[in-house]
């Protein structure tokens, strides 16, 4: 044992001591994924008591591509679909509503089992506390409207333009979806064309499709 310490510590006799050092850490055994889970979550509900979590976040997987899920004390305030990146998201979060951001996967079980009910065709709506603090003014109205529209059917952007009070601003509801921070949750799938083809949609159209094949729209 003396031998091995006294020829690594020796830089001479050592080919790339970097590499060494490297190699000897990564050696040594790290915690296991259930020891560093619950120590993730001890974290969370450290910082949740002591008022400096105000977004918990997590991810599932689903049949449209991972999510990554996002809420605050008011509720769900974010889905994201992988094609957004996630770590971006996360960092638009932090500059729009607060750097104190967390993975607490505990606090988003709510939302992803009901997210899996949805997927399996056993839920057609959500129950779910939402925080719409991401949409103002005219966008937000859309966002009321598009909860609404029941599950496996669909409306035209000029039918929600008309909804929404507005019959004449049917780009400006094209945009309201395209930017719709609760997609999934908040149905702006079911907004198609009036031609009948699916238009655009934040996690890509095969994505938008999968969705209304799943409701039979």
């Amino acid at each position: 044992m003396t031998e091995y310490f006294q020829t690594a510590s020796s830089k001479a006799e050592l080919p790339d001591a970097e590499l060494f050092t490297a190699k000897l850490l990564d050696s040594v055994p790290g915690p296991d994924e259930d020891t560093t889970a619950r120590l993730r979550a001890r974290l969370a509900g450290l910082a949740q008591r002591d008022g400096l979590l105000d977004v918990a976040y997590r991810t599932v997987d689903s049949p449209v591509g991972p999510l990554l899920l996002a809420a605050t004390e008011e509720g769900l305030v974010r889905v994201a679909f992988s094609v957004e990146g996630h770590d971006d998201v996360l960092a638009e979060l932090a500059g729009a509503v607060s750097p104190r951001i967390l993975a607490a996967p505990a606090r988003l079980d709510p939302v992803a089992r009901e997210l899996d009910e949805y997927f399996a065709g056993r839920r057609r709506a959500f129950d779910l506390p939402l925080d719409f603090r991401l949409s103002k003014g005219f966008r937000r109205s859309v966002l009321t409207h598009l909860a609404e529209i029941p599950y496996g059917t669909t409306e035209s952007y000029s039918q929600v333009a008309a909804a929404s009070g507005s019959p004449k601003a049917v780009r400006a509801v094209g945009t309201a979806c395209a930017t719709n921070p609760l997609p999934l949750v908040v149905p702006c799938h079911r907004v198609v064309r009036s031609n009948g083809t699916s238009g655009r949609y934040r996690g890509g159209e095969a994505a938008k499709l999968t969705l209304l094949t799943l409701e039979g729209s």
